[in-house]
């Protein structure tokens, strides 16, 4: 059933798709409790433009179901290519972190510096839900030549079982893009792609997988 109440709507629309207001917060480039203060406490008073346009294309309602006049839903409805299709793009969150070694953070922790957009249809076709998806800046040598100093990396924060690959990892303070695989029983094996930086094992318990790379960007 849909709501008049655009509050309501959307947190309907978060739990039938399964995706947080945490991530959908991030998804319009805001802090992660932002959808969750303007559902839970009415602040802000109302979704602005931008955000709601953003929200609605991509939970595919229209903007009315998040407030909006109807006017406003009609003429902002998404272009449609010859097959019915949404060829709009999305913003995906650029995060001020980075990644390779020293402190950081990811997700609920990082704010928003900028964007990177993708084709909506890409994304689909990857398979990839935009809402799990932030940008982050690699540093350092440790992943060359795969990952070099001032690459961008997608990064898929999707809850999955753990399976060989690049990953992003919080060890302590220090937030780690490394290759992790099983190593012995009860480990972890964070290595590196540089033949110069030894393997680091570690126990599960002392590291969290925040996230598997599943782009890059660099310059040549």
């Amino acid at each position: 059933m849909v709501t008049n109440d655009p509050r309501a709507r959307l947190l309907s629309l978060s739990e039938e798709k399964g995706i947080s207001l945490s991530s959908l917060s991030a998804l319009i480039g805001r802090n992660s409790t932002y959808l969750q203060q303007f559902v839970r406490k009415g602040s802000p008073r109302k979704l602005e433009e931008s955000d709601r346009r953003r929200l609605a294309d991509f939970l595919g309602v229209g903007e009315a179901e998040l407030g909006a006049p109807e006017y406003i839903s009609r003429d902002s409805a998404p272009i449609l290519g010859k097959r019915g299709r949404n060829l709009d793009w999305l913003d995906i969150p650029r995060l001020a972190v980075e990644a390779s070694a020293g402190p950081g953070a990811l997700g609920e922790d990082g704010a928003a510096i900028g964007a990177l957009r993708f084709s909506a249809r890409w994304l689909r076709a990857q398979g990839f839900d935009p809402a799990m998806l932030s940008a982050i800046l690699v540093t350092g040598d440790s992943m060359e030549p795969l990952l070099r100093d001032g690459d961008e990396i997608l990064v898929d924060r999707t809850p999955r079982p753990l399976r060989d690959g690049i990953h992003v990892v919080r060890v302590g303070e220090a937030l780690l893009v490394k290759r992790v695989q099983a190593g012995v029983p009860g480990k972890l094996e964070l290595k590196s792609e540089n033949p110069a930086y030894r393997a680091i094992e570690v126990d599960p318990a002392e590291a969290e997988v925040i996230g598997r790379v599943v782009w890059k960007s660099g310059r040549l």
